[in-house]
């Protein structure tokens, strides 16, 4: 059926945008929502989404990535970052794009073009671990390709949908690939959360994980809990947004998978979601009135990316009292426009330039590259909520900041103990 599926959607891109040299964007080929309703915000999100992730999955579905994806990067990084760049733009555009993706398909508009976007993901990961695919992606040279695969992992967990739409032999070619990274010997930092997200979606998927892998990471992130819902990066803290690119969503993930495989405690879920809490709560208070936010630390050309955990605790009907779903959605919008309808964030092409508001390139770490940057998918997680839920729902609620700098009274903050 799957087969199928695809063929049709194939065939429904009209001829001059299947073999042209421009990869089509989302407006280009099937709108997704009518310029009328831009002022709803999930019609938003899911045309900014599809904006964002349309170039790298309708050239990795046809095997055209390697051949049409620029790679810009730091000068004299370009060898380093072409091994690695594609990879990255498929895993970090799958973990976000991933909970829109679980949702039920319907014949509505969005299920319309949910479905679309369902099949060009799954046939995306199919070529990408294909080793006889012109796109087959690197797993193991460097040490880049494990963040990467945990991203790609990530996104699986979150929707298993896509695991079920692979054949047998392309779900032993994702096993594989996975599986290949375990040569990849991670950092004594967040990177040990790498490793444990890959064990943790071969555990979910093949029922056998090295458990060893995750067991250490999770220790040595309890060890570098610095309170007030806060971890190190490492035994070191540092001032930056990692808390929720990485840390907390990929550590509350990797637990809730043990925990439903029987090998972990409730309790411990419980105590990491209290803090991860706590840390929504800052989050949701960092947000400016206008959308923008405290430009501080590395990584920002990871862009709305930077408040993933927000979004998930959201998505994961965790929202602590202190604020409310409409509230949170109003935020998020506003964070969401800010950096990504800023002139120049995206090429000529619609794939994505370095930067956080606009075209940055001096904004852009060493490690930062095409690829790298789809990781601003993971602010949408919120969108694996359907549209009846409060979330969506609930009227447009100014949020923390927005209340206080407009005069509005609000409630004192306090800090956690644990």
């Amino acid at each position: 059926m799957k087969r199928r599926t695809f063929a049709r959607l194939v065939a429904a891109v009209p001829a001059t945008l299947q073999i042209g040299n421009e990869i089509p964007v989302l407006d280009k080929v099937r709108p997704s929502v009518d310029e009328r309703n831009t002022n709803d915000d999930r019609s938003y999100w899911i045309q900014t989404l599809g904006k964002i992730v349309e170039p790298v999955l309708v050239a990795l579905s046809a095997n055209r990535l390697r051949e049409t994806m620029p790679v810009e990067s730091v000068p004299g990084q370009e060898d380093s970052r072409n091994a690695v760049s594609h990879l990255e733009a498929l895993g970090r555009t799958v973990a976000g794009l991933a909970p829109w993706l679980q949702l039920e398909i319907d014949d509505s508009p969005e299920g319309r073009i949910r479905q679309r976007f369902f099949d060009l993901t799954w046939k995306s990961i199919a070529n990408g671990v294909n080793p006889q695919s012109p796109d087959y992606l690197n797993f193991t040279k460097g040490g880049q390709p494990l963040v990467d695969a945990a991203f790609l992992a990530h996104g699986l967990l979150r929707a298993p949908r896509l695991w079920s739409a692979l054949s047998a032999e392309e779900q032993a070619n994702l096993v594989k690939a996975l599986q290949l990274t375990r040569v990849i010997k991670p950092g004594y930092n967040n990177w040990l959360l790498f490793s444990a997200m890959v064990e943790a979606a071969l555990l979910k998927f093949t029922g056998s994980g090295d458990e060893m892998r995750m067991d250490y990471a999770i220790r040595q992130h309890e060890a570098w809990y610095k309170g007030d819902g806060v971890y190190g990066d490492g035994p070191d803290f540092h001032w930056d947004y990692y808390n929720s690119y990485v840390i907390q969503p990929m550590l509350l993930d990797v637990v809730k998978t043990l925990t439903e495989a029987g090998k972990a405690d409730k309790k411990l879920y419980e105590s990491l979601l209290l803090r991860a809490q706590r840390y929504a709560i800052v989050q949701e208070r960092l947000i400016g009135p206008d959308g923008s936010f405290a430009a501080f630390g590395r990584s920002l050309a990871y862009r709305c990316g930077a408040f993933q955990l927000l979004s998930q605790v959201a998505l994961q009907n965790n929202l602590p009292i202190e604020i409310t779903p409409g509230q949170v959605r109003s935020a998020l919008t506003a964070v969401i426009r800010r950096t990504m309808d800023a002139s120049n964030t995206f090429d000529s092409k619609g794939w994505l330039q370095i930067g956080l508001c606009g075209h940055q390139p001096s904004i852009g770490e060493t490690y930062i590259s095409t690829g790298s940057l789809y990781l601003c998918s993971v602010a949408f997680v919120a969108l694996g909520l359907p549209a009846s839920e409060p979330f969506w729902s609930d009227p447009s609620t100014d949020w923390t900041s927005k209340k206080i700098w407009s005069g509005q009274d609000v409630k004192t903050d306090h800090a956690i103990k644990g």
